[in-house]
């Protein structure tokens, strides 16, 4: 099969991903193998191949939001049929023994494996994963819509229940990118008030489209305090601009799996119980109830496509923030 390969971290202006040949997946008798039609971009394999977050396997094949069809299954698999449109998110495997797995945190597993780091992901024409780890993708989303909504939209909805955002409140979301515009669509559909912070000025207009209460920039102060705010941005000097827009009580949550340095800043920012919390991971709960609730509203997905071929340029436009919405690598 053809596969998009990084061989070694490097700078996305060096053209680090080559694509090459490599063997079909086998699949075990737990395992599904998925004909691949589309994979979404994000900014975590953007950190994988520039070494921002360690590198764990060489060569690895990137990608966790992926879309295709079954074409076989192990013996032992169950739910899904030859056929069956079905989803690979970032969490691949758990390994339900440890405390974290037997307390309802498996997004904490200590043994966990992540699609696209861990294991071989989506940047290629198949792929195999555990028939648990696996879900039916609504039939209301396109392949190259559904992409998005493995990862973007299942973090953007865990950072929502980590915001402890409540219907009817507001909500400040800080970046405005993938995650974020899905993220505001649910919040709408709860009916909060959205207070959109970002840099640019197309992402402001996105916003403002899809229902904003008020944009701005990064650091301008927000017209009304906020009950919760997320950060999707990789940046640590926003959260005390964060800070300062939030409410008592409020809770900021960091949605990235890297960010920047947070700078020091003075107590009160989080005197009168504001709270900092970071989103790690999802559980297999959070993709079944995000994939409902988003077939329900239904979230609509601002994506730009790209061949498979040029997952380079691709991750260099999303660093740039010159993707509008999400970026989806086309496969088939």
């Amino acid at each position: 099969m053809k596969a998009i390969i990084l061989e070694d971290i490097a700078n996305i202006e060096t053209n680090p991903l080559k694509i090459s040949e490599v063997e079909i997946p086998k699949i075990s008798e737990n395992e599904v193998l998925i004909e691949i039609y589309t994979c979404g971009i994000c900014h975590t394999d953007l950190h994988i191949v520039e070494g921002d977050i360690p590198l764990k396997k060489k060569p690895l094949i990137l990608g966790h939001q992926i879309v295709g069809k079954v074409v076989q299954k192990g013996n032992n698999v169950m739910n899904f049929n030859i056929g069956d449109r079905v989803g690979v998110p970032w969490l691949n495997s758990t390994c339900g023994k440890c405390s974290y797995c037997l307390n309802n945190k498996e997004n904490l597993c200590d043994n966990a494996k992540f699609t696209g780091y861990d294991v071989d992901g989506g940047y290629a024409e198949y792929n195999k994963i555990n028939y648990n780890f696996t879900y039916k993708i609504p039939e209301n989303f396109t392949d190259e819509s559904a992409a998005p909504l493995l990862c973007a939209g299942i973090i953007g909805y865990r950072a929502l229940k980590i915001s402890d955002i409540k219907p009817n409140c507001r909500l400040g979301l800080y970046g405005f990118g993938a995650s974020a515009h899905i993220a505001i669509q649910i919040a709408r559909y709860w009916g909060c008030d959205v207070y959109v912070f970002s840099r640019s000025k197309k992402h402001r207009k996105l916003a403002e489209d899809l229902g904003a209460k008020w944009v701005g920039a990064t650091n301008e102060k927000s017209p009304v305090k906020l009950d919760s705010a997320i950060s999707f941005a990789p940046a640590g000097e926003i959260v005390p601009l964060a800070l300062q827009n939030l409410d008592k009580g409020g809770t900021l949550a960091l949605a990235g799996i890297y960010t920047t340095p947070i700078p020091q800043f003075e107590y009160n920012l989080i005197y009168q119980e504001r709270c900092i919390r970071s989103v790690a991971n999802s559980t297999r709960d959070d993709a079944i109830e995000f994939l409902k609730i988003a077939g329900l509203v239904p979230v609509k997905v601002e994506f730009e496509t790209y061949d498979l071929k040029d997952a380079n340029n691709a991750l260099k436009l999303l660093k740039d923030g010159k993707i509008n919405g999400a970026g989806v690598l086309v496969v088939k």
